[in-house]
C-alpha cells in the first residue's frame, strides 16, 4: 500500500470540498472542546465540594452515645420470662456524654502508626448572651493548633488568626453567622451561659466562616481548657476525639476496632458522608454522559459528510479503480480523510476547551458562603486531555469507517456505464 500516494489523495478531496471538511472539523473541535471545558469545570466543583467537607471531615469520629439500655428491668424478672412484655418511654440511663478513660484512649491512638494526629474536643451546648440577645448553640473546645495542622480550620478564619485563641484562654472563636446576627465583631465581648445558668464573659478573637449556615449560626470554639472550665470538669473530659489517618482506606476497620474494645460509638468517613459521595457519583454521571453525548452528535456529522463526498466522488472512486488502486486502497483513502478531520478537528478541540478552562479558572467568584474561593473551580488534569484526542481520533475513525466501506465496494464498470 502506496501510503503517501493515498494520502495525498485524501489532502486533495479534503482541500476541494475545504468548507465541509472545515465543518466536519468544526464539530470536532466543538465536541472536544465541549467535553474538556464541561468535564474539567465538573471535576473542579467536586474537588471544591470534597474539600469543603471532607477536609474537615476526621477519618474516625469517637464518642460516647447516650441510648436507651438494651436491657431493661422487665427483663430481669423470671415471672415475665418468654411472655410479650411491652414497655412505653423507654428514656436513656442517666449517662454523662464524657468518654471514659479518654487520656489512656488519646495515648493509644497516638502510638498507632496508622493515625497521622488525634484532636480531643468537649462540645456543649450553651446559650451565647449579648445585650438583650440569646441565641442557643454550640461551643467547642479544641486544640486550635492541632486542627489547623489536620482539618485545615485557618482557611475558614475570616478575621483574626488561630494564633489569637492559642494564647488566649478567655477567647472564643464566634461563628460568622452568630457574629452577624448578634452584631458582634472581633475584639467585643460575649457571655456563653451553660445549661447550669452559670455566665462566662469571652473576648471574641475571631470569627469562623465555613460556608455551611448551620454551622456558622450555631458552632464557635475556644481552647480545650476554656471549655473544661465552661462546663466545670477537669482536664481529663472530653466529649469526642477526632482521628485523621494516612490512609483512608483504613477508617473503617480502625472504627470497627475501636467499638468493640472501647464500646464506644465510631463513626468512619465514609458512612458519615455517604450522601454527599452519592451526589459526587451522580455529578460524575451526568457530566461524562452530556460530553460523550456531544461527541457522538459530532460523529454523526463526519459520517454524514463523508457520506456525501462519497456520492460526490463516484466518478473519481472509478478512475482510482480503473487506473490499479483496489478496493483497501480507496477505503484507506476515505479512513485517512477521516481521521485527518479527527485529529484537525481533536487537537483544535484541545486547544480551544484549555483556553476557555483558563479563562474560568481566572473569572471572580467571590460569595459569603465560601469565603476561601476567590475564581470558579478548574480542574486541569492531563488525563482528561489524554481522553479527549483519544475519543476524537475513535469517533472519527467509527464514522469514517462505514462510508469507506461502502466506497470499497463500488464497481467501476456499473459507473462508467451509468453515464
Amino acid at each position: 500500500m502506496n501510503w503517501p500516494v493515498i494520502l495525498s489523495i485524501s489532502k486533495t478531496h479534503l482541500l476541494s470540498r475545504l468548507k465541509q471538511s472545515s465543518i466536519a472539523a468544526l464539530g470536532v473541535t466543538f465536541g472536544i472542546g465541549t467535553f474538556i471545558i464541561l468535564v474539567s469545570f465538573m471535576t473542579g466543583l467536586n474537588h471544591l465540594l470534597d474539600n469543603l467537607v471532607l477536609d474537615r471531615t476526621p477519618h474516625v469520629h469517637i464518642y460516647n452515645e447516650i441510648r436507651p439500655s438494651k436491657q431493661q428491668p422487665v427483663d430481669l424478672i423470671e415471672e415475665f420470662a418468654g411472655g410479650i412484655n411491652i414497655v412505653h418511654s423507654v428514656k436513656p440511663k442517666q449517662n454523662q456524654e464524657r468518654i471514659h478513660n479518654a487520656l489512656p484512649l488519646l495515648d493509644y491512638l497516638r502510638s498507632d502508626s496508622r493515625v497521622r494526629g488525634v484532636t480531643p474536643q468537649v462540645k456543649a451546648q450553651v446559650f451565647y448572651v449579648a445585650g438583650s440577645i440569646k441565641l442557643n448553640g454550640i461551643i467547642n473546645g479544641v486544640d486550635i493548633m492541632e486542627e489547623v495542622r489536620l482539618f485545615n480550620i485557618a482557611d475558614y478564619i475570616v478575621k483574626g488568626e488561630p494564633q489569637n485563641l492559642a494564647r488566649n484562654d478567655n477567647g472564643i472563636l464566634l461563628g460568622a453567622g452568630i457574629a452577624k446576627k448578634m452584631s458582634l465583631d472581633m475584639g467585643d465581648k460575649i457571655q456563653v451561659a451553660t445549661a447550669t445558668g452559670e455566665m462566662f464573659p469571652l473576648k471574641i478573637v475571631g470569627l469562623y466562616q465555613s460556608g455551611l449556615a448551620e454551622i456558622d449560626n450555631i458552632q464557635s470554639y475556644t481552647n480545650l481548657k476554656t471549655a473544661q472550665r465552661i462546663m466545670g470538669e477537669g482536664n481529663n473530659y472530653i466529649t469526642d476525639i477526632n482521628v485523621k489517618l494516612h490512609n483512608i482506606d483504613d477508617a473503617v476497620p480502625m472504627s470497627n476496632e475501636i467499638r468493640k474494645q472501647y464500646n464506644l460509638t465510631a463513626v468512619d468517613i465514609n458512612t458519615a458522608n455517604a450522601q454527599f459521595e452519592a451526589g459526587t457519583s451522580i455529578r460524575n454521571i451526568i457530566t461524562y454522559a452530556v460530553s460523550i453525548t456531544l461527541l457522538i452528535v459530532a460523529g454523526f456529522g463526519i459520517y454524514n459528510i463523508l457520506n456525501m463526498m462519497i456520492y460526490e466522488k463516484m466518478n473519481d472512486i472509478a478512475i482510482l479503480k480503473a487506473t490499479g488502486f483496489s478496493g483497501k486502497d480507496v477505503k484507506m483513502i476515505f479512513i485517512s480523510q477521516a481521521m485527518l478531520i479527527g485529529v484537525v478537528g481533536g487537537v483544535t478541540g484541545l486547544v480551544f476547551g484549555y483556553f476557555i478552562s483558563v479563562l474560568i479558572d481566572h473569572t471572580p467568584f467571590e460569595t459569603e458562603a465560601l469565603p476561601t474561593i476567590k475564581t470558579f473551580p478548574v480542574n486541569f488534569n492531563p488525563l482528561y486531555y489524554l481522553i479527549g484526542i483519544v475519543f476524537a481520533i475513535v469517533s472519527t475513525f467509527l464514522a469514517g469507517y462505514l462510508p469507506a466501506r461502502r466506497a470499497e465496494r463500488i464497481d467501476p464498470v456499473e459507473i462508467i456505464r451509468g453515464q
